[in-house]
This record gives C-alpha cells, structure tokens and sequence, in this order.
C-alpha cells in the first residue's frame, strides 16, 4: 500500500461514526430508571411513579451526531414522558423528530391541541420539539431522527401539523421506511459522516413525503394553493397577536376567503378562533417566564383576553396548570440550569 493510499484508508477510518453509548445496566438497580432520567432529560422528561423508582428498569441508546442532525437508537422498559409548555419556555430544542419503532410503540399521546387517544402500536411517529406532548410508550425500540426545522419546514409545509401524527405499519411505504431505518442503523457506524448524512436525509425525506400524503399536502396546484392560504393566514394570525381586534371575523375579511374555506384550513387545530386562542396562550407562556416581573393581569390584557379570570381558565385548559403554577415551575427549572 503506498503513502497516499494509506492515509486515505486513515482519513475513512476517522471519519467513521462513533456512537456516543448508554446503558443503565452498570447503575445499581434502585438508581436505574433515574439514571435514564437524567440522560434523556436535556430533550424530554421521564415520569416516574414512586414505585417504578426502585425497581430495576433497562434502557440503552446509541447517539449519533451528524451536524445539526441526530440519530439515536434506544431501547427501554415502559415509560410516561412528557415534554411541557414550561419546559419548552426554558430550553433551545426546537427540532422535528420522527421516530421509527421496530419493537413496541406508544399507548397514549396527549398534548396541547392533541386529543388524548390511543393510536395502537404505531410504526412511525412524528414529534415537533416546540410543542408540548405527553406519552405512554411500551418496552420498545426505537430509531429516531431529530431534524433541524430548517430541513422540514422547506419541503412539508404547515409542518407543525405533523405533531403527534402516527403510521401503523399496514400500508408498502411505512415498511419501507422502517426497513431502510433499521439499514441505516445497522450500517452507520461504518459510514463516514457524508454517507451517513445522506442516509440520514434520504430516510427524513421518504417520511416527510408519507406525511405529506397522509396531511393531503402533496405537490398538486389545489394542494400548493392550500398551503399557501394557510401560511398566509398563519402569518397574518402571528403578526397581530396583540391587537385586540383580532378575530376569525378580522382574518376573514383581510384575507378575503368565504367562510367554509378558512375553517377547513384550520380544522385540524379546531377552527380559526381555536387557533388564535392556541397561539395567544403560547405567547403568553413564553412572556411569563421571559419577563418574571410583569404582572399576569398585564400578560392577559396585552394579548386580549377580557379578564384574568378568562386568562386563567383558558390557560389551565390548555396547559393543565394555572399561569402562577407555569411561572414558578419555568424559573426553577430555569434556576437549576444556571
């Protein structure tokens, strides 16, 4: 072998991928399950009861960073995990997930503008990092594709629809895409970083495209033309949120759409006037922790809301917490980071 090929089959070597590996198997039994909580707690929180605490639980992850891509595959016993609007208000996690489970799958999901339900033991499920979400998920493995939202967001749009959004895998594609998930699982620690970064954006791209079909937003014109309505009713939403004239009526009117087609637009989220109340109670979840010195009557007033006890009542159905509760939960938590 001469100079130039053997420092080329160095530089591969080097640039095969590693996994960063975890197994709670070398704690003790007792400190098991809140040894997975503390590794998996930088994205979401694991919900122990007081009983499991002790018990032996088993649990391992492989990681892999690829640029601001992650792949992980995990495996562990049944857990509640729960990512929260005051979690949310204090961290940076803002990707896309989708999760590819080959053994097990989520019981339950329940989150903010979700229902709770029981979506079986679905093969593949869609995450958006700046939602809040609870689930139930059996003894399972999963593979999982955390993508940056500037990957997503260009090729689906209305991304954010996706949250919560399962396949079973009773149809060709899905078990297409479980098979070339599990392949790439199998052979990324032989990749070097560009190969597993395609694999990677092939696997993300083949999912995006099943949920764009499942959403009904596939690339014909009617679809296009949909889309875009609704980003522009997004944006206008988003622009005004602190107008106190803002209301499905005032969306209808600036944007000149019969009735029907609009609320069809936002269907999913439970009309338009749902949705304005959604993103009004989000900004005011981000406002309560980033300004702890204003007072929540203010908060209510400014994103127009008739009274704190209106505020209330819509902030603890939406969050299942009071505003006062959300505050001192954020900034704790906040505090800890510190």
């Amino acid at each position: 072998m001469n100079k130039s090929t053997l420092i080329e089959s160095l530089s591969q070597a080097r640039a095969s991928q590693s996994p960063d590996h975890f197994d709670v198997s070398a704690e003790p039994a007792a400190n098991q399950l809140l040894a997975w909580r503390r590794r998996v707690g930088h994205v979401i929180d694991v919900l122990p009861s007081s009983s499991a605490v002790s018990q032996p639980f088993n649990a391992s992850i492989d990681r892999y960073d690829l640029g601001d891509r992650i792949f992980s595959d995990c495996a562990s016993d049944h857990l509640v995990l729960d990512r929260s609007v005051s979690r949310i208000s204090t961290d940076n996690k803002r990707d896309y997930v989708f999760q590819v489970y080959t053994e097990g799958g989520i019981e339950c999901i329940q989150g903010a503008g979700l229902e709770s339900r029981n979506p079986g033991l679905a093969s593949i499920m869609a995450l958006d990092l700046n939602q809040p979400i609870r689930m139930h998920r059996s003894r399972c493995r999963v593979l999982s594709f955390f993508a940056p939202r500037h990957i997503v967001e260009p090729v689906l749009p209305n991304a954010e629809s996706i949250h919560g959004r399962v396949f079973e895998s009773n149809n060709p594609l899905t078990r297409l895409i479980v098979e070339h998930a599990v392949a790439l699982a199998k052979g990324l620690a032989s990749m070097n970083e560009r190969e597993a970064t395609r694999a990677f954006d092939t696997t993300v791209q083949l999912m995006l495209g099943s949920f764009a079909k499942q959403a009904k937003l596939s690339g014909n014109v009617r679809a296009a033309a949909r889309s875009a309505i609704f980003d522009q009713a997004r944006r206008y939403v988003k622009e005004n949120l602190y107008q106190p004239w803002l209301t499905p009526e005032s969306v209808l009117v600036k944007l000149q759409l019969p009735r029907a087609t609009l609320y069809r637009l936002f269907q999913h989220e439970g009309g338009l006037g749902r949705y304005i109340i959604n993103c009004r109670l989000r900004e005011a979840a981000d406002e309560l922790v980033r300004y702890p010195n204003r007072q929540i009557i203010e908060i209510a007033y400014s994103l127009g809301f008739n009274s704190p006890s209106d505020f209330t009542r819509a902030f603890r159905r939406h969050y299942d917490m009071s505003p006062q509760d959300h505050r001192f939960v954020a900034l704790q938590k906040l505090d800890k980071c510190l």
